[in-house]
C-alpha cells in the first residue's frame, strides 16, 4: 500500500509514484498506441477501480487491454493468481514485481496498482493512479468510443480538480485515517474529518445529482470507489461507523444512482471487496 503510520498516530500515505506518462505526442518516450500497454488492476483496490471505471465508460477495452491480479497480495507483491497457472496471459508473469523490477531491478517502492505496462518490453510505465485516469480522458481521446463521456472537460477542470482533491483528503484517504490510525486521538480526528466531508458532500449533492456540472465526471468515480466499499469494509474493518452509507439517504440515492450506470456496478465484486 506505500503507507505508515507517523510518530503522532497519523496515518501518512506515501505519494510518491512513477509519474511518467503515456501521452497522445509521446513526450516520455510512451505514445499512446492500441495494443501496446496493458492496465493491470485488482477488483479489490479503490483506486485501481477507478481506473477500470473510466477504461470502460471511455470505450478503451480494444486499444488498452486489462489483466486482473488477486484480491490479495503477499509480502512481495500483487500476484495473478486468478489466471490459470498463475501467471497473466499476455505479461507471462506470475507477479506485478516483475513488471516493477523490469524497469528498475532495485525498485524500492510498493508494488502497486493499477500500473500501465508495455507488453513488449515488460515494464511498468506508471503507477501514478491519480494522473492515469485523467490521461485516459485527455491524452487517449482519439480512441474514444462514440458518445463516451466528458469526464474532464476542460471548462470544469478548475472546479472538478478542487472538488476531487477534498474527496481525496478527506473521504478516499480519509477512511484510511481512521483504520490506520495509531493512537486514539488520531482516530477521533480522522473520524470527525471524515464525516464532516461526507456531510458537506451530502449537503452539495442534496440538489443536484453530479458532483460537478450535469453530467458524470472524473470526480464522480472518485467518489464512487469509497462509497461502493463504505459498508462493507470501512464502516466495520476502519471504524468509519457514526453511519453507514445506507443510513445516510442523499450519498445513499446518489451512490445507487452511480451504481445502476453501465461502467460503475458492473465492474464492483463484492466478494473480492
Amino acid at each position: 500500500m506505500g503507507s505508515y503510520v507517523a510518530a503522532a498516530g497519523e496515518f501518512d500515505r506515501d505519494t510518491d509514484y512513477i509519474t511518467t506518462r503515456v501521452t497522445a505526442d509521446g513526450r516520455d518516450g510512451y505514445p499512446v498506441e492500441p495494443g501496446r500497454y496493458r492496465l493491470i488492476v485488482a477488483r479489490a483496490c479503490p483506486w485501481a477501480n477507478r481506473a477500470i471505471i473510466v477504461r470502460r465508460l471511455l470505450g478503451l477495452e480494444d486499444v488498452l487491454s486489462i489483466g486482473f491480479c488477486g484480491p490479495t497480495h503477499d509480502e512481495r507483491s500483487w500476484t495473478f493468481d486468478l489466471d490459470p497457472g498463475g501467471v497473466d496471459p499476455v505479461l507471462k508473469i506470475p507477479r506485478l514485481q516483475d513488471a516493477y523490477f523490469k524497469r528498475d531491478p532495485h525498485y524500492p517502492k510498493g508494488i502497486t496498482v493499477p500500473a500501465i505496462v508495455e507488453v513488449p518490453t515488460g515494464q511498468v510505465v506508471t503507477n501514478d493512479f491519480a494522473q492515469l485516469t485523467l490521461d485516459f480522458s485527455t491524452e487517449w481521446a482519439a480512441h474514444h468510443r462514440d458518445g463516451a463521456p466528458q469526464l474532464y472537460p476542460e471548462h470544469l477542470r478548475d472546479e472538478i480538480d478542487e472538488v476531487a482533491q477534498r474527496i481525496y483528503t478527506e473521504v478516499n484517504n480519509g477512511v484510511y485515517r481512521c483504520g490506520f490510525a495509531g493512537s486514539q486521538g488520531a482516530y477521533e480526528r480522522a473520524y470527525d474529518r471524515l464525516f464532516a466531508a461526507l456531510d458537506w458532500l451530502s449537503e452539495r449533492l442534496a440538489g443536484r445529482r453530479y458532483l460537478v456540472g450535469d453530467t458524470i465526471t472524473e470526480a464522480d468515480v472518485r467518489l464512487f470507489t469509497t462509497l461502493a466499499r463504505f459498508d462493507p469494509v470501512y464502516h466495520g474493518h476502519f471504524k468509519c461507523n457514526r453511519a453507514k452509507l445506507a443510513e445516510l439517504p442523499v450519498l445513499w440515492a446518489y451512490a445507487r444512482d452511480l451504481f445502476q450506470t453501465p461502467g460503475f456496478g458492473d465492474t464492483v465484486d463484492f466478494v473480492q471487496i
